[in-house]
């Protein structure tokens, strides 16, 4: 670290504060004026979890006062081991900040929570951040922190993401030939798109495909993604294709922030694959983003622990998609 470290002294100026719900208002009205603040990062959509699920573990950290970053976190016990996770019950974590936050203050608040995790007895710590894409403003100080700090990753998923440069009408410009033709296909056949509330059907195709071709369950329950819903109307959406009356696919959008919408559920009947509401569904998707001004369309990872779904993948690239890192960092204390 030579050449980079501050005065061991200035790690004073960075008080870590454990979560309380009195810090609720302040936590979210924070999360939604940040840099790289999420749907993820609020208190609103971790309250989701049921009670007992997770220990909570979040931090607040001040600068003299002032609120610098807020931290999303999680008590985890793994085989003996008590490890503090940012975050294990949402698909990002680490620090959130605002957009003016300094190189030195993103070296502060790695110190202080180094020194917090070490003085409370954790035997290592475990951050997820979300992908550049999310970010306001282009910024690695805390990448680049984290590294000189003694952190190291511990993966780097791939996430797939549809930069929006074109215009709503150009959406094709961006599809494979294969894409194209299925879309044609799609407006042939009758098939219409549009907003539905009819989460339960939806769930039911859903849970049907995963076990079909994965043999998992859906992340969260039914229960669990109508409170979501309820939590955040405007920000999560069910678009679906319908044949008449009846469902043929879906995807659930989960608004992150003002730069990019997720797919966070996508799956289709397979009854009705032939009439491929999925690629309708993803015009118009696509489309509809350009439209609201959003930057990226967000489709999730297709790795695992670091082994890419080549299918998946392809899929995805077919509707204009490109690969960007979804980095978990970690320290180790013993």
């Amino acid at each position: 670290m030579q050449g980079f470290e501050l005065p061991r002294l200035e790690e004073k100026e960075v008080e870590a504060v454990l979560f309380s719900p009195a810090y609720e208002d302040r936590w979210d009205q924070f999360v939604r004026g940040a840099n790289n603040g999420t749907l993820f990062h609020l208190r609103r959509f971790l309250s989701y979890h049921p009670q007992g699920r997770f220990q909570d573990h979040s931090l607040l950290f001040f600068k003299e006062g002032r609120l610098l970053s807020v931290f999303p976190a999680v008590e985890l016990h793994r085989d003996g081991r008590r490890v503090l996770v940012s975050h294990a019950g949402a698909s990002y974590g680490g620090f959130v900040v605002r957009s003016d936050l300094s190189l030195r203050d993103a070296f502060r608040l790695v110190w202080a929570l180094d020194r917090y995790a070490q003085r409370q007895g954790f035997d290592a710590v475990e951050i997820t951040e979300p992908p550049m894409i999310y970010l306001q403003r282009p910024s690695n100080y805390l990448d680049f922190a984290l590294m000189q700090t003694g952190f190291a990753y511990k993966k780097r998923e791939v996430s797939s993401v549809v930069p929006l440069d074109f215009g709503p009408d150009d959406v094709f410009s961006v599809f494979a030939e294969s894409s194209r033709r299925a879309v044609r296909r799609a407006m042939k056949s009758q098939l219409v798109v549009r907003q539905s509330e009819d989460f339960e059907r939806f769930y039911q195709i859903l849970k049907k495909n995963l076990k079909l071709r994965h043999n998992v369950q859906p992340t969260h329950s039914l229960g669990e993604l109508l409170r979501l819903k309820e939590l955040f109307p405007e920000e999560i959406q069910l678009y679906a294709a319908y044949l008449g009356s009846t469902m043929v696919a879906g995807v659930v959008q989960f608004v992150c922030n003002p730069r990019v919408t997720l797919a966070f559920y996508i799956s289709h009947d397979e009854d009705y694959r032939e009439y491929r509401g999925v690629n309708l569904l993803f015009y118009e998707i696509i489309r509809k983003a350009v439209l609201d001004g959003f930057r990226f369309l967000d489709f999730g990872i297709f790795t695992v622990n670091m082994d890419p779904n080549w299918g998946l993948a392809r899929f995805k690239e077919s509707f204009g998609a490109q690969g960007v890192f979804r980095d978990t960092w970690q320290k180790v204390y013993c």
